[in-house]
């Protein structure tokens, strides 16, 4: 792929102007990214990835439990989740622990994963824990607010803004939408829909991606990526790039990819995320959006 890349900034040649009102638009953006990545509950804070067993499941401090809560001020054996039979996941936690719900001590009582919509967030120390579900397999997730990966962060960098990487493209939708297996990088496949295909013009070349939803009534098209840059100038694995879905009727999209961004795994390796499916790796390099320097 990288062997036959077209690239639109590659050498010798110009980037097109950039307005005042669209370079102060893009950098607002990358400043939001960077406050929601940093702060105290962002991907940075990622600290563990544990996925449960049926039965008991420890958590705390000490190595010897199935889950292990690496941070300031937690005990050894904090308690446990007990993965039951019918799928829930009850809390057991030591009263002497500290362990807190919404700052209260902690009930045995099944815990709403993120699934359910807002998970239940348990806190000891620095440290905070929760119920996700992929494809119906549970896991919990840990952060770490004093996490050296956050505190030792160096921040991102990026491409040139270049508004040539801003094409219009137009969505193809299928007879009906499709559910469709994506791979990830951790843990099950997950299961997405995907209702038609966008097409563009970049480098010379007709292109197409196809973007993800979570659910029908989303309103975000999520596009998984990869391009002739990975692994080299970007994320190895590919990047996202987020769009509205287009209203009723409309079929136009515009693709931003002085938006584009890396995806939560780039940062730690306890993050869950999908991988570009074939129809989405383009044989062109996509000199825009984030790069990645080796977090």
């Amino acid at each position: 792929m990288a062997a036959a890349a077209l690239s639109l900034a590659g050498c010798g040649d110009r980037v097109p102007p950039v307005s005042a009102s669209y370079r102060a638009e893009v950098e607002r953006w990358r400043a939001e990214r960077l406050a929601a990545l940093t702060k105290d509950d962002g991907w940075l804070t990622l600290a563990g990835l544990f996925w449960l067993k049926a039965g008991d499941n420890r958590f705390g401090a000490a190595p010897g439990n199935e889950i292990v809560l690496r941070g300031h001020g937690v005990p050894a054996l904090a308690g446990s989740f007990e993965l039951t039979p019918d799928g829930s996941v009850i809390a057991h936690v030591r009263p002497e622990a500290g362990v807190t719900l919404a700052g209260q001590p902690v009930p045995a009582r099944p815990l709403r994963s993120d699934h359910d919509g807002k998970p239940d967030v348990l806190e000891v120390g620095s440290v905070r824990f929760y119920l996700i579900n992929r494809s119906g397999k549970l896991a919990v997730r840990v952060k770490d607010r004093e996490s050296p990966v956050r505190t030792g962060f160096k921040g991102l960098t990026y491409f040139p803004i270049n508004p040539a990487f801003r094409v219009q493209g137009t969505l193809e939708p299928y007879a009906t939408p499709r559910e469709v297996t994506v791979a990830t990088e951790q843990g099950p496949a997950q299961r997405m829909l995907v209702t038609g295909l966008v097409r563009f013009r970049l480098a010379g070349r007709d292109l197409a991606l196809e973007p993800f939803l979570s659910s029908p009534d989303d309103q975000e098209f999520e596009f998984v990526f990869r391009d002739a840059t990975a692994g080299r100038q970007t994320y190895g694995a590919g990047r996202f790039l987020d769009l509205p879905v287009p209203a009723r009727g409309s079929r136009s999209v515009v693709l931003d990819f002085n938006y584009a961004y890396n995806p939560p795994c780039a940062f730690t390796p306890y993050a869950t995320c999908p991988l570009p499916p074939r129809q989405n790796e383009l044989p062109v390099a996509i000199e825009a959006g984030e790069k990645f320097s080796g977090h």
